[in-house]
């Protein structure tokens, strides 16, 4: 695990613990249409991250995302393991950003690049969600749609619930086009061969 200058990862969701003893998500038949929801921040921004999954809350409870978070992983796994399988796993990635997001080798080298190949490729979506004012408009995210309304940090809007029901709303729209593209897919064939006997 990256020290405590990295990122926590937060999902939330039904749980299992694998035979590695990671506890994680279990994908069940009536979960196929679920979101699921990867957030790479600083630990010094947890306080922020827990303000934003309780504005996600809604999202959950409708059963159109889920989550994981590094405090479920059980003592004695290998947790930078654990980690990039729930990233590689995600269909939607949050970038908590802020200087100390910047600043952390592990969120910007190892997981923004990644999610960053992942969304380039067409395998998840990433949102840049601005924490507090920071230099990241030259970032390689600096390019995509900001969250809240016009890149405008949390910590600077009078009031931050306002500011963090903005993000949630966002991201729902995100989530919901995602889930519509999941149930308009043709459902899987199954091809029987008849085989003819000649008499």
């Amino acid at each position: 695990r990256p020290d405590a200058q990295g990122p926590t990862h937060f999902w939330c969701g039904a749980e299992h613990v694998g035979q590695d003893g990671v506890e994680g998500l279990q994908s069940k038949p009536g979960d196929a249409e679920m979101v699921k929801l990867f957030f790479s921040y600083s630990h010094k921004d947890e306080a922020l991250r827990d303000q934003l999954e309780t504005h996600l809350a809604m999202l959950k409870n409708q059963g159109l995302i889920e989550s994981w978070h590094d405090r479920r992983i059980v003592a004695g796994s290998d947790l930078d393991d654990s980690i990039q399988a729930s990233l590689e796993a995600a269909d939607v990635v949050l970038l908590l950003v802020s200087s100390d997001f910047l600043a952390s080798a592990y969120c910007y080298s190892k997981e923004m690049a990644r999610a960053m190949e992942k969304h380039q490729a067409g395998d998840a979506h990433v949102i840049p969600v601005i924490l507090r004012h920071c230099d990241w408009h030259a970032a390689p995210f600096g390019g995509l749609l900001a969250a809240p309304k016009d890149g405008k940090a949390i910590t600077s809007w009078p009031d931050i619930d306002e500011a963090l029901a903005d993000v949630a709303r966002q991201v729902r729209r995100v989530v919901e086009e995602k889930s519509a593209r999941s149930r308009k897919q043709p459902p899987q064939l199954l091809i029987r061969q008849e085989l003819f006997m000649r008499p």
